[in-house]
């Protein structure tokens, strides 16, 4: 105790000083011999100009007489404290005696009786110094800004005091009354209070409002380790940082002259969050007076207080037995239709917001965010994460940072796209191609399919020249180093954001297991190394079991993939020699481009038929594996069902990009499946352009598809909903809980189909972006339109889901860094066996004119598409047609020592495709890494920051603690230690 004494000793110097509030918000270093001194001035200074207008806890006199500004009492003159000093105390200053009784009688201000079942409360345990003032009068000193006025708001019981924090739903006709019934008791035998209420617009609906009490709150916001604000900020400042400080002021100054970002929110229409300016720590009965708890109602925000409920109801059982626990199960045999925190009010307004301020949070998040017209501005994720909880924060979060990232990579792309429409004209191959009038290619098939000229392809080598041009390479290795830029400052945003949001301390850890976890394994017991507490254990041979299980299921549905994109080859196969013999002319004379377009519309018929099928599998096979909390079934499920879709999605592509045309043979000798059906061959101008084709077309279809399954699909069902309502009743007002019923219900898997959505999407993007460069402009526009549609969705169309906490956005992040490794290597395939750029490289430098730089003004590619096609004897088809016709290959010709067996010129071009891909992926990859190391995933500034804040946390808990004894010892009449005893 010599170190915390000489604190104390050191404090005595301080003597005599007033510190006002203006003066403790500056920013000063901190004293080196009472280091938490500043923080705590502040502190107290934050907590006493509150309680004179907003406490709820303190007593009117009191409250009258409190303080505006803080004396630092010296230990010599401690005893001579003024009595009325000890009035002003509010519950930050309670005793350890009270606390017993303290949150026991804050939440139970009323007697209670709903229609089930009669609970009364004792009055007499009430603290009576805690007077809780008129509703009006409170409101009436807070602007419309102020986030404790807007948080307040929000459903009510019947006597218009109590939040209801959930509602469930049942049906009268409902034959499970007795697990409904114990259900309920068991929830009032864990401090929940009840009422029931018929819906207007159905009688057979009933709804169940759910309000948790103080007591209820303290106790399981302990139990949960929820951490809640006790001090507020202070900021240490050295030397560096004041010169930081001027030079940022100096540019603030610049940037005022300049036109304001229209981009950027306007804060004046946002209230200020006080939580994200304070310490916290673990929520505590026996330390409730560190916290600083201004208003019981808004001390915990409706997120916490749901998700509080939430806990309660998974952990309440309806029956006898380890295993009859959870609404969930309730839902599922009926008992409850459904279970859901309400909104906090309407999300529209016949009031301008502009001028009478918002009505909740719902409606300042549709005002400020979902509308359509706020399309290009920045999104208010501190106000998305109070309502919705920190998961669906940390999603839009990262839709919005994906979405901005995309904005170089689509003017990238769009720029190698406009590269290739102006050099069209001017490339060497496809003029030869558009002028090889007396060149014909053999048939493409062996019935119906006669000679065509090589200038038929004219149109087919422009296009494909789009998208194969110089810009290729450089394109891919850009879309390589923007994947690891992209995720590497998605990293170092992502730890702003959680110690913004206090998420620094919260582990896995923390988590509770699953329900299903522990009625299947709670007679296996093992001690918790972390917590040192037994809890429910899955055997290693179990697990080991469950887990082969469910890879067997997932190579099977893999396994079923295949074999649907293999069905659709066959049919790409049977049917081109029918689209070649086709009456109509324009098919006739297309009949590969006809082929490939019918397989893709096939195809995408499959895959979204294929879908519905796999999100019951891998919800069957998740289920199986007992995952032990709800982050690793998310996890787990989230894994299976991105397998599942990325292989349906790219199986096809895959394919064509590296299997079409690759095994056909020659002519006179082609390969057939089953010896019958003769393999596909590429077009004359190449197979990239059916690899553009096939994204294009799953890529936009499938935007579309998405687009209206979220927004189009629920708006569809709320409006029938509504128009029955309509129907049933007249001039009846309809209470906020059952108009939230009336909405539709957030998917069982809450995010997984969102992340999903852009992950798969971001695979579109990068991994075969070298022939498809418009990606990356597609995905951005998508994306705009997909952050309002989901903005949207959340505020005005779905109930509310409940508010859950998370530090990162979960396995989607390795998934991600996986696509990016993925995409190297595929680009590098794409540009060395799908495209023509190595066959070009080796012509120029090789085998075309400029090979022995004789003539080196002439074009370079000059000869290329001749050197490109074989010669074939048509005579030896059986045609009846003597001459020649050319293929794409490098064999040799009919008059050759070796007619058809590859030339040297084949086994160069080879070699240096194998080079290139070796090449390409190393230095991708060095680049890569090299990029990941420059940027830590933490900024130096914010790693030094939080260990100072931890070490004042330390410091300021002590004080505290120490000011509480002093407290007591004065008020027991006993000396005054400032140390501790």
């Amino acid at each position: 105790m010599v170190h915390h004494s000489g604190s104390i000793q050191s404090f005595k110097q301080q003597k005599g000083m007033n510190i006002s509030k203006s003066e403790i918000t500056k920013e000063t270093s901190l004293k080196p011999s009472r280091r938490s001194l500043p923080c705590l001035a502040q502190s107290y200074a934050y907590s006493k100009s509150l309680s004179q207008s907003t406490s709820l806890f303190q007593s009117t006199e009191s409250e009258s007489q409190a303080p505006t500004s803080i004396t630092l009492i010296s230990t010599d003159k401690a005893e001579q404290v003024n009595t009325e000093e000890n009035k002003n105390d509010s519950v930050l200053r309670c005793s350890f005696a009270d606390l017993s009784d303290f949150c026991l009688a804050l939440g139970k201000d009323k007697d209670y009786t709903d229609e089930s079942e009669h609970a009364t409360y004792d009055r007499s345990r009430l603290i009576n110094d805690f007077v809780i003032k008129d509703k009006s009068e409170f409101k009436t000193k807070l602007s419309k800004n102020d986030m404790n006025y807007i948080a307040s708001s929000g459903p009510l019981f019947k006597d218009g005091k109590k939040r209801i924090d959930y509602i469930l739903v049942y049906r009268k006709t409902n034959i499970q009354y007795d697990k409904r019934n114990t259900f309920e008791k068991n929830l009032r035998a864990e401090g929940l209070m009840l009422e029931k209420e018929p819906a207007i617009a159905s009688p057979d609906i009933m709804f169940i409002k759910i309000h948790i009490p103080w007591d209820t709150l303290c106790k399981y916001a302990e139990r949960l380790n929820i951490r809640m604000p006790f001090r507020k900020k202070c900021y240490y400042t050295d030397g560096r940082s004041k010169s930081m400080g001027r030079m940022q002021t100096y540019f603030r100054r610049i940037k005022n002259w300049m036109a304001q970002n229209p981009m950027v929110l306007d804060k004046s229409a946002f209230p200020d969050l006080e939580e994200s300016d304070c310490y916290t720590g673990p929520f505590s009965r026996a330390r409730i007076h560190h916290f600083i708890i201004n208003n019981k109602d808004t001390f915990f925000s409706n997120a916490t207080r749901s998700r509080i409920v939430y806990h309660m109801l998974e952990r309440t059982k309806y029956e006898n037995g380890i295993s009859k626990v959870g609404i969930r199960k309730l839902i599922n045999n009926g008992s409850y239709i459904a279970a859901f925190p309400p909104h906090e009010g309407a999300y529209k307004s016949s009031q301008p917001i502009k001028t009478h301020g918002p009505q909740n949070n719902r409606h300042l998040l549709y005002e400020r965010w979902a509308r359509w017209g706020m399309w290009y501005k920045h999104q208010p994720l501190d106000l998305i994460r109070l309502y919705f909880g920190e998961k669906i924060g940390l999603y839009f979060a990262w839709l919005g940072w994906y979405t901005g990232m995309l904005i170089p990579a689509a003017i990238v792309g769009l720029c190698v796209f406009f590269y290739g429409l102006f050099t069209m004209n001017n490339s060497q191959v496809s003029q030869e191609i558009c002028k090889a009038t007396e060149v014909f290619m053999c048939p493409l098939c062996d019935k119906n399919c006669s000679l065509q000229r090589l200038n038929d392809s004219c149109i087919y080598a422009k296009v494909t020249y789009l998208f194969d041009n110089g810009g290729t390479v450089f394109f891919a290795i850009f879309m390589a180093i923007w994947a690891t830029v992209f995720l590497e400052f998605w990293k170092r945003r992502r730890s702003i954001l959680t110690y913004t949001w206090d998420l620094i301390e919260w582990e896995e850890e923390e988590e509770t297991l699953r329900p299903q976890f522990e009625a299947k394994y709670y007679k296996m017991e093992i001690v918790n190394p972390i917590t040192g507490k037994p809890e429910p254990h899955q055997p290693s041979s179990d697990k080991v079991t469950r887990l082969l299980v469910s890879v067997s299921g997932i190579f099977f549905m893999i396994s079923l993939v295949i074999t649907a994109v293999f069905g659709v080859v066959v049919y790409r196969l049977v049917v081109m020699e029918q689209f070649a013999s086709f009456k109509w002319n324009f098919i006739k004379q297309y009949w590969q481009f006809a082929t490939s377009a019918a397989a893709v519309c096939i195809n995408f018929i499959i895959i979204m038929l294929l879908n519905l099928a796999y999100e019951k599998i891998a919800y069957l096979l998740t289920n199986l594996e007992y995952p032990r909390t709800e982050s690793e079934w998310e996890n787990s499920f989230a894994l299976k069902m991105f397998l599942f879709q990325f292989v349906n999605l790219n199986s096809s592509i895959f394919y064509i990009a590296f299997f079409l045309g690759r095994f056909v043979g020659h002519p006179g000798k082609y390969n057939k499946l089953f010896d019958r059906w003769r393999l596909e061959e590429c077009h004359p101008s190449g197979c990239l352009i059916d690899l553009c084709l096939q994204m294009g077309v799953i890529m936009f279809l499938k935007q579309i598809w998405n687009n209206f399954m979220e927004l189009g699909y629920p708006l569809i069902q709320n409006w029938w909903s509504r128009h029955k309502i309509k129907r049933g009743i007249h001039d009846a007002s309809i209470p906020q809980w059952e108009n939230d019923w009336n909405l539709q219900p957030m998917n069982l898997h809450g995010l997984m189909d969102e992340y999903l959505e852009m992950v798969l999407q971001f695979g579109f993007t990068t991994i075969f972006v070298a022939a498809f460069p418009l990606a990356p402009l597609l995905a951005l526009l998508n994306n705009i339109i997909e952050i309002r549609l989901d903005a949207y969705k959340f505020v005005t169309q779905w109930r509310r889901p409940l508010p859950a906490r998370a530090t990162d956005i979960g396995i989607w992040l390795g998934i991600l860094e996986g696509i990016g490794i993925l995409a190297v290597i595929t680009n590098a395939f794409v540009i060395a066996i799908t495209s023509d750029y190595i066959p070009r490289f080796v012509y120029e430098y090789k085998y075309g004119p400029c090979a022995n730089h004789v003539e080196p003004s002439e074009n370079c590619l000059k000869g290329y598409v001749n050197n490109s096609l074989s010669f074939f004897d048509l005579s030896e088809l059986g045609m009846g047609k003597s001459g020649y016709c050319r293929y794409r290959d490098y064999r040799g010709p009919p008059w050759s020592s070796k007619p058809y067996e590859f030339t040297l010129q084949y086994w160069h071009i080879l070699a240096a495709r194998l080079a290139f891909i070796i090449v390409f992926e190393h230095l991708v990859f060095g680049i890569k890494s090299f990029i990941a190391y420059l940027i830590p995933d933490v900024p130096k500034g914010l790693h030094d920051r939080i260990r100072r804040e931890k070490y004042l946390v330390q410091e300021m808990m002590y004080e505290a603690e120490l000011e509480h004894l002093q407290q007591q010892r004065r008020k027991s009449g006993q000396p005054v230690h400032h140390e501790w005893p």
